[in-house]
C-alpha cells in the first residue's frame, strides 16, 4: 500500500498579465516537478481586459496541473486572493503574483519549512529591486502606522506570498468581510508562523498595477479592519476642543464683565469655527467610513462571482 503524494496548490490572481503568465507557468513548473508533490496551479483572473483569460484557457487545456477562475469582473487583488482560497484543494496552498516579484525558486524553500512542521510561511519582502524610494518610503510608513493603532502585529515588509497549511485555510474561509486585509487576517489567525526574507527583484514584464489609489484603499482597508483608534482619536480630540472651548468662553466672559477692552474681533472668532468645523467634519469623515463598511457588511452580498471555470479541480489521492 503506497501513501499517497501531498497536494501542493499554488493560487495566483492575474490582472492584465498577458506578458508575464507563460513564463510564470514555465518557472514554477521547473521548480515544482522535481519536488515529491502533485501540484496544481490556481490561476484566478481578475476581470482582465487584455489576452490573458484566452492564455489562461490554453494552459488549462494543454495541462491537467492548471485550472483558472475566471470572475466576472474586477474585484481587487484581496478577493481574487480569497476566491483562489475558496477554491483550492491542497494539502498546502501557496498564495503569490504572477509577475515573477514573488520569486518561483523560493517554492522550495518554503515547502521544507512546511515540512518541518510550520503551518504558516509568510515570506517578508527585505527590498525591491527597481522600486521608486516614494513607494518603499509610503509602505515602511503604513506598517509603522498599522502597528501603531492595531493590536495585530504586521511584519514590515509582509507580502501576500506565502504558504498555508490546509487547517489554516479552513479556518481563513470562515473569515467573510468584504474589506479583507489578508495579510492581517494571517498574522492574527495564529498556528504555527515562520518567515523567510527575500529581495524582490523587477517584474518580468509590463507595469505594476497597484496604483496610489489603491494603496490609499488597502491602507485604509488595513487600518479600519483591526483598529478603533481613528474613532478614539476624534473622540479625545473632541473633549480636548470642548474644554478648550469652555476656557475660552470664560475668557471672553471675564473681559466682558470685569474689563473694558473690547472682545477680540472677527478674525478670531472665524479662526475658532472653522478650526472646531474642521475638526467636526473630519470626525463625521471617519465615522463615516466605519458605517459605510457596515452598510456594506449587513448587505451580505456574495464577495465574488465567476464568468467561468476552465481545467479540471484535483482531487487528493488517499492510500
Amino acid at each position: 500500500m503506497q501513501l499517497h503524494k501531498p497536494l501542493i496548490s499554488i493560487v495566483v490572481p492575474v490582472f492584465n498579465e498577458q506578458d508575464n503568465i507563460e513564463n510564470f507557468y514555465r518557472e514554477v513548473i521547473k521548480y515544482m516537478e522535481p519536488e515529491p508533490y502533485d501540484f496544481e496551479i490556481v490561476f484566478v483572473d481578475d476581470g482582465s481586459k487584455d489576452a490573458t483569460p484566452l492564455i489562461l484557457e490554453r494552459l488549462a487545456y494543454a495541462d491537467p496541473r492548471v485550472r483558472a477562475l475566471i470572475m466576472a469582473r474586477n474585484f481587487g487583488h484581496q478577493i481574487a486572493l480569497t476566491c483562489g482560497l475558496d477554491c483550492a484543494n491542497g494539502d498546502a496552498v501557496i498564495t503569490m503574483d504572477g509577475d515573477m516579484q514573488h520569486p518561483p525558486e523560493m517554492l522550495p524553500q518554503l515547502l521544507a519549512k512546511w515540512q518541518e512542521g510550520f503551518q504558516v510561511v509568510q515570506t517578508v519582502r527585505i527590498n525591491t529591486e527597481g522600486v521608486s524610494w516614494f513607494k518603499s518610503f509610503t509602505s515602511g510608513m503604513f506598517y509603522k502606522l498599522m502597528n501603531a493603532v492595531s493590536n495585530v502585529r504586521i511584519t514590515e515588509g509582509g507580502s501576500d506570498f506565502r504558504l498555508m497549511d490546509k487547517q489554516v485555510v479552513a479556518s481563513f474561509r470562515r473569515f467573510r468581510e468584504r474589506a479583507r486585509f489578508i495579510r492581517g487576517m494571517i498574522s492574527a489567525i495564529g498556528y504555527r508562523q515562520t518567515y523567510i526574507e527575500f529581495v524582490a527583484p523587477k517584474r518580468f514584464a509590463g507595469q505594476s498595477k497597484f496604483s496610489l489609489k489603491k494603496m490609499l484603499h488597502f491602507a485604509l482597508d488595513g487600518i479600519t479592519a483591526y483598529s478603533k483608534t481613528p474613532l478614539r482619536f476624534a473622540f479625545y480630540i473632541g473633549i480636548a476642543l470642548g474644554f478648550s472651548s469652555i476656557i475660552l468662553t470664560l475668557h471672553v466672559v471675564y473681559i466682558k464683565i470685569f474689563t473694558e477692552e473690547a472682545v477680540p474681533g472677527w478674525a478670531t472668532i472665524t479662526a475658532s469655527i472653522l478650526l472646531l468645523g474642521g475638526v467636526q467634519l473630519a470626525g463625521i469623515g471617519i465615522i463615516g467610513e466605519y458605517v459605510g463598511r457596515i452598510f456594506e457588511e449587513v448587505k451580505q452580498r456574495p464577495l465574488y462571482w465567476l464568468r467561468a471555470e476552465l481545467g479540471q479541480r484535483r482531487e487528493k489521492e488517499h492510500e
